[in-house]
Parts: structure tokens; sequence; C-alpha cells
């Protein structure tokens, strides 16, 4: 469905992915995994023709990204969903009107039709009974679902989710997990998952990919992840504080920056 290959990007003089390739089958729900800062939302962006690799190159469907090309672009961007990382609703508009914008903007669908696919989108993530709520009125659980409702609205061949678990509580992200697995499966999309939440998405992904400093460190079924004995794979998995990954990004010494003799 999507493919990375050999793709280098930075900004300015930062490299944020370097030589990085990837490959997401179509169906299929993969994790793409990392502390913050590792590259991960950047490919995203990347998939989505927000910004153009310096080197190399991503494939959708079997054709390239073109992000000099705005027509074909957009008609690609059709094909995608996405859940951002705090959902990135419109606050002035109801729950009913934040689902039928992507429908509103990108189809000629007349608004009885509209009203029927919201609805069933709203359905699918148990939010029908609260169409005509405003944005204010919900809880951040029930509005991440909304986001949810809104990224499979035209029913999208490729989801993403940038950090779908950020600030839920369990309940709420138990539910919001389940709902990503099961629309996964019922729609037959490919779903691409950025986080690093271990556990939540080894219990629904198919596969992952594991990141560190721009560059794919191990991938694999969740089970061989965890299984792994590779020092920085087994560090992030099991969240020990000590390893290759370290806490302070590289400076000069403290004690040189403050004027502080030895």
């Amino acid at each position: 469905m999507v493919s990375i290959q050999d793709v280098t990007f930075g900004y300015d003089s930062r490299v944020v992915l370097s030589h990085v390739s990837l490959d997401f089958p179509r169906g299929r729900l993969i994790a793409i995994m990392g502390s913050s800062g590792c590259g991960k939302t950047t490919l995203l962006r990347l998939i989505g023709g927000v910004v153009t690799p310096q080197s190399g190159r991503i494939l959708f469907s079997g054709a390239a990204v073109d992000t000099s090309d705005r027509v074909a672009l957009y008609a690609l961007r059709r094909k995608m969903g996405m859940l951002f990382q705090f959902g990135a609703l419109f606050t002035d508009l109801s729950v009913f009107d934040n689902v039928a914008f992507p429908l509103r903007e990108h189809s000629d669908l007349a608004e009885s039709m509209i009203r029927d696919i919201v609805l069933l989108k709203l359905d699918s993530v148990g939010l029908r009974g609260a169409a005509a709520l405003g944005i204010a009125q919900i809880s951040g659980g029930m509005a991440r679902r909304v986001a949810l409702a809104r990224a499979v609205a035209l029913d999208p061949e490729i989801i993403m989710y940038d950090e779908p678990f950020t600030g839920l509580d369990p309940i709420s992200l138990g539910v919001t997990a389940n709902l990503i697995r099961r629309l996964n499966d019922a729609t037959g999309a490919t779903s691409l998952i950025v986080s690093h939440d271990v556990e939540e998405c080894f219990q629904i992904c198919d596969y992952a990919y594991l990141m560190s400093a721009g560059r794919v460190i191990a991938h694999g079924t969740p089970e061989a992840l965890k299984a792994s004995e590779e020092p920085e794979v087994r560090q992030f998995i099991r969240g020990e504080p000590d390893g290759p990954v370290k806490f302070h990004y590289p400076a000069a010494p403290i004690a040189r920056e403050l004027g502080i003799s030895a």
C-alpha cells in the first residue's frame, strides 16, 4: 500500500530521518514506535505530502507521492484519513458538522446522503446520540472518537493515527484502541499508528517498526520485538531508564555553559 524507500529528511541542518525504508501492506495495522523526536510524525507528514524528502521516494499504491503536482496530491489525500494527535476538531462546529466537514468539502453528495453517512460513522464510534452537541460539551475521550469518525468519513484506503492514546484515561484508551482495531478489520484499510504506548499498540497491531534517532532499529511482530535482547529495543519495550538511549540531549558540559571552572 505504502512504501518508503531510502528516505532522508531534515529541517535545516538537523537530520530527522536517515535512509529510512519501511513497507506497509494493504489491510494491516502497523505501529511506528519510538521515543519523542525520533521522526515518527515526520513519516506521516511525508506520506501525506506535507513535506518532501530530501532523498529517496515514497510510493502510494505504486505511484510516487509528488508534492509538486497539487492536483494529484489532493486526489491522493482523499484516499487518506488522519487522526491528529489532539483531535484538531473545529470547536465552533457541532459533533455532527465536524464529521460532515470532509464530506461537504470533498464530495458532491446530497445533504440527505451526508446525514446518513455521518450518523453511521458516529454510530460506529458509539456517539450517534451526541451528534447535536458542541465540542465543548463532550469529554476528551469522546472528542478523540469524534475525530476518529471524521478520519474515516470518506472511507480512506489508509488511516494514519498520530499518538491516538495521548491524554486518555484507561477506559477511553482501551475503547479507542479497540475501535482502531475494529475499524481496520471492518474497512480493510491500512492503518498506521504512531505511538510510544507499547502495551496498547502491541495488543492491537499486526506488525511494528521501532525507530530511534531517525532510523529503524528493529521491526517485526509484537511477539518478536518483546523477545528481542538487542539493548536499544529492550530498553524501549521494557521502559528501562538506563541504556543506549540517553535522557539528555547532546550538549556541552554544564560547567562550561555556566562559566564554572573545574
